[in-house]
């Protein structure tokens, strides 16, 4: 589902359990509030594609929940997101909410990597930034915080 001047939610096989206006909807939501205007493009997917698209990127041989490819040339928007339904729909039961929920949060996540952030070097900026716009957002628990802490060796 998409919108002519703005994000776009594209599905590789379209689950019937899935609302794709309401995806879009929220796909411009964070287009207009957390990127400023600027568009994204997400392709909601499978395990399988999330898999390749890992080994073929960052050289990692497994399926993921989402991934984030920033635009390598200034066109005016962001870059893409690729999500698993498959690991949504896994992590939904798991944290008691929808799959659309799930989505939402993913979408945030990787929204917030096009935008440059990286939870895994910023020292918790990302991590301040996702939880601020959860609020805001009305979304439960993020990513990061579901993250197990990292323990020091000995």
């Amino acid at each position: 589902m998409s919108s002519p001047e703005g994000s776009t939610v594209t599905f590789r096989r379209p689950p019937a359990t899935l609302r794709k206006r309401s995806l879009a909807a929220f796909a411009r939501r964070l287009e207009l509030q957390v990127a400023r205007g600027k568009p994204f493009d997400c392709l909601l997917t499978g395990d399988a594609e999330l898999r390749r698209l890992n080994r073929q990127f960052r050289g990692l041989d497994y399926a993921t929940d989402v991934l984030s490819f920033p635009s390598a040339i200034p066109s005016g928007r962001l870059g893409d997101l690729a999500i698993s339904v498959a690991r949504a729909r896994a992590q939904a039961r798991r944290f008691g909410h929808t799959v659309e929920r799930e989505i939402h949060i993913l979408m945030l996540h990787g929204l917030l990597h096009l935008l440059g952030m990286d939870h895994e070097t910023d020292g918790g900026r990302m991590a301040r930034a996702e939880k601020r716009w959860r609020a805001r957002l009305g979304l439960p628990g993020g990513l990061i915080e579901r993250q197990a802490p990292r323990r020091e060796p000995v």
